[in-house]
């Protein structure tokens, strides 16, 4: 008989991480994911497309109480968590009989919480991952960042899965005191306040550009930075500037950015 497990996820870590325990042969009688927003941009892939083009039992519920007599009656063997946004309370975990397992996308414990990838690039992070780990390159957006560490998320399932089934997985305890926590962003988030440093700005730019929403002025986005540490600050206010047809900006610590992606504000 096959191996059961409940399945909470989101995003494309929840769909690709799906995909492995059913090629792997894990029966899955329900999926728990969330009902997209209607404020956010999904250009990520469906957790519960796929569970439905499988057969899947799909409940978009947030009603922790509904969900946990719906586990309880199912009394699964595990429970997986691939990017799901709620913190699972200690009662629902309890519910899976040999082990409840969560992927995270950062170095756990560090960025604990939500957007891990996202507010690693904008701390400045030169690398983060799935329990493998991936570099971030200094010019890197979120997006491309995320799709390694999906990779990484893939790649260690596929290795771990074996082991966790069996119980023979090596567990590692968290030292908490060593690690961090991330609230969710917001799109206003991402407005750019000059009076930062060259290299904090191009991080946040890089943080959310395209597919996220994108850092902006009043007037406009600003979706691609270089650093630019030869040019030299020209005399006046800080903010976005004009030679040509090149747009530059002077920076709190009077270094000079480079603009070389911009869209007018609507």
């Amino acid at each position: 008989m096959a191996v059961q497990a409940v399945v909470f996820g989101y995003h494309d870590v929840g769909v690709r991480c799906l995909r492995v325990l059913l090629d792997a042969g894990v029966a899955v009688p329900l999926v728990v994911t969330h009902r997209d927003s209607p404020d956010e941009r999904i250009w990520f892939g469906s957790v519960a497309q796929l569970a439905q083009s499988r057969g899947i039992e799909t409940l978009l519920s947030e009603d922790m109480d509904r969900l946990r007599e719906r586990i309880r009656a199912i009394s699964p063997e595990f429970m997986f968590s691939f990017y799901y946004r709620r913190m699972l309370p200690p009662e629902v975990l309890a519910l899976a009989r040999k082990g409840a397992f969560n992927m995270h996308g950062s170095l756990l414990p560090k960025y604990r919480g939500r957007a891990p990838v996202n507010w690693a690039i904008l701390k400045g992070e030169s690398e983060t991952g799935a329990t493998e780990r991936v570099p971030i390159g200094p010019d890197e957006t979120a997006a491309e960042v995320l799709a390694k560490v999906s990779d990484a998320a893939e790649t260690v399932l596929k290795r771990s899965l074996p082991h966790l089934l069996a119980g023979t997985a090596s567990l590692k305890k968290q030292d908490l005191s060593k690690g961090s926590y991330f609230g969710a962003r917001r799109p206003e988030d991402g407005r750019i306040d000059w009076s930062k440093s060259a290299l904090e700005i191009h991080n946040l730019v890089r943080a959310v550009a395209p597919p996220y929403p994108g850092a902006f002025t009043d007037k406009m986005k600003i979706l691609r930075t270089a650093l630019s540490a030869e040019r030299r600050a020209p005399a006046g206010e800080r903010g976005p500037y004009r030679e040509g047809d090149e747009w530059f900006a002077v920076c709190g610590d009077g270094k000079v950015l480079r603009l070389l992606e911009l869209e007018p504000r609507e």
